[in-house]
């Protein structure tokens, strides 16, 4: 049973910078790294899980804090209506698909929330390119249609969400090297941070495909969804709207606001 924790929902706030006693541990962590360490890779993961244990752990006191679920809940929806679309047109190219998802989804808010929502479109973008090598027909127009299959869509929409808060942690975690010594600069652990985080939390996000098939507990959303869309025929069609119902326990999930599964809860030790 999923079983949501947190204040209540707020709206998207001006960065104010993390802090806490979780934050500044996982920073200070940051700052004795070194990549040419002992078992460097795995105290690099360690320091990943603390970060997103702390993220975790302040949205559960604030679900508000940083702007971030309200944020990402409204690019989840922008994101599930533009599903339907790129199932008939797909993309000519991955640059033009990446305009395309970051202008329509990430929108134009200034809030670090919203920097972590567009950067999230654009490395999902990227992702699923690389684990999809028939992406390059769908894109180079060589595809029967022209549309990507719902199962690359289904995929995408899982890693935006992940990637998301991946991003998210990337720009806290540049701010902490910004305080660390200067070493650290060159060896991005940035943004292998942000690569763990996502690969992390990605199973926890519900894919569209799945749901609609397994259509249990979403059996009365997915004939509302049919009857909206006029999907009787093709099941299919009505995956935007099931993606649109899923998106409370997309971003709940890899938020921590959904206790089920949550992954590296109690962080690493010192």
């Amino acid at each position: 049973m999923d079983t949501i924790v947190g204040g209540d929902v707020g709206t998207s706030t001006r960065w104010k910078g993390p802090n806490g006693d979780r934050w500044s541990s996982a920073g200070r962590r940051l700052a004795r790294w070194r990549d040419d360490s002992r078992n460097a890779d795995q105290r690099l993961e360690e320091i990943a899980a603390d970060h997103l244990s702390a993220l975790h752990e302040t949205l559960r006191a604030d679900r508000s804090a940083f702007g971030l679920y309200d944020t990402a809940c409204a690019a989840g929806e922008r994101l599930a209506r533009a599903l339907g679309s790129l199932a008939i047109e797909g993309a000519e190219s991955e640059d033009a698909l990446v305009a395309r998802l970051v202008s329509e989804v990430g929108g134009d808010g200034g809030t670090l929330a919203d920097a972590a929502v567009r950067r999230g479109m654009a490395a999902a973008v990227r992702d699923v390119r690389s684990r999809y090598p028939e992406l390059d027909d769908a894109m180079g127009g060589g595809a029967v249609g022209g549309g990507f299959t719902w199962d690359i869509l289904c995929d995408l929409y899982q890693v935006f969400f992940a990637d998301t808060v991946g991003e998210f942690l990337r720009s806290v975690v540049a701010e902490h090297v910004k305080l660390a010594v200067p070493v650290l600069i060159a060896t991005d652990p940035e943004g292998r941070i942000a690569d763990w985080v996502a690969e992390k939390v990605v199973d926890l996000v519900p894919s569209p495909c799945e749901e609609s098939a397994e259509a249990t507990d979403l059996t009365q959303a997915v004939d509302t969804a049919q009857s909206v869309v006029g999907a009787v025929q093709d099941p299919s069609a009505a995956l935007p709207k099931i993606a649109e119902l899923l998106v409370p326990r997309a971003v709940g999930k890899v938020l921590g606001l959904i206790t089920e599964e949550i992954i590296g809860e109690e962080g690493a030790a010192a």
